[in-house]
């Protein structure tokens, strides 16, 4: 019965709902998160990897409808031949490229399969927030090799939009490119390799690296375990300690009620001083004898 008082006292209550809420979001939110993060991160690599050990081959190969974006074909080198839209060009501001500002090129290029959106590459602005002078594609038809790459997406309110003459927009996303230029564009883009028809400053592929993401949610799954054993250890102890301090007045030194009883102490016994008058040594001597009397108890 006392481990249940104590179990049901507020402030342990209290600390069982926190305990219990964070170790269920341990569980269904923070752990899933990071290892899904390190899912994504590995699929990834592992498309690159194949990527890189597979000889371009032309969009039709790899691609059976170019309205449609297989995941499965990200990071693939394709051939294919068309015509580049420069009127139809947009310029990607605000973005980093080895921790130096940079302005991503986008243009449309027409093909007998369709339109496709083809990342050029980047160039160096004198400013962060400026718009550099770009060199123009080749006119005529050009054949060109470039990777397959998901569309980004884009946020509410930075899509694709005119900056006096210039189209600009802050992310990739084939499809609201497609509605501000009133054309059609396949649902992925295609990144330019180095040394095409085209081509600017190349970007880099990711590093292959897995990064923290399996071992901080590992740690998740172990703060999920943890945080109900450290409680339930706290409260075992408290448990515990409640339970020996009966034990602990029946054990007091041997012979100590029995000099209590010589010295004509008993429970209750003890005469306390009058107030107001002044100590004596008698009184002093029954202040210890209550004391001891007090702490040990009296036969």
């Amino acid at each position: 019965m006392s481990a249940l008082r104590v179990l049901l006292r507020p402030g342990w209550i209290a600390l069982g709902l926190v305990v219990v809420a964070f170790a269920a979001l341990c569980f269904s939110v923070l752990a899933p998160w990071q290892l899904g993060k390190n899912s994504s991160t590995t699929e990834r690599n592992d498309l690159i990897r194949h990527a890189v050990a597979t000889a371009p081959v032309p969009l039709g190969e790899v691609v059976a409808d170019p309205s449609v974006f297989d995941p499965k074909t990200e990071w693939r080198e394709v051939v294919l031949t068309g015509r580049y839209r420069p009127a139809q060009q947009i310029l990607l501001r605000l973005r980093s490229i080895e921790g130096q500002p940079a302005v991503e090129v986008l243009t449309p290029f027409e093909t007998d399969h369709g339109a496709f959106l083809v990342h050029r590459g980047f160039v160096r602005p004198p400013k962060a927030a400026d718009l550099p002078a770009v060199a123009p594609p080749p006119a005529g038809t050009v054949t060109i090799h470039g990777r397959i790459r998901a569309s980004e997406g884009t946020s509410p309110g930075r899509g694709v939009a005119p900056i006096g003459h210039t189209m600009t927009a802050y992310s990739i996303d084939p499809a609201d490119a497609g509605r501000a230029l009133g054309t059609s564009l396949a649902p992925f883009y295609l990144q330019l390799s180095a040394d095409q028809p085209g081509s600017l400053s190349p970007i880099a592929l990711p590093q292959l690296e897995s990064g923290p993401y399996l071992s901080y949610g590992l740690q998740w799954l172990a703060f999920g375990i943890m945080a109900p054993l450290g409680v339930a250890y706290f409260l075992y102890s408290e448990i515990r300690q409640r339970r020996r301090r009966p034990a602990d007045a029946a054990d007091a030194p041997a012979g100590t009620k029995e000099r209590l009883r010589a010295a004509g102490i008993r429970s209750g016994s003890a005469q306390r001083p009058t107030i107001g008058a002044a100590p004596t040594a008698g009184d002093a001597d029954d202040e210890v004898k209550r004391k001891l009397a007090d702490r040990y108890g009296s036969g």
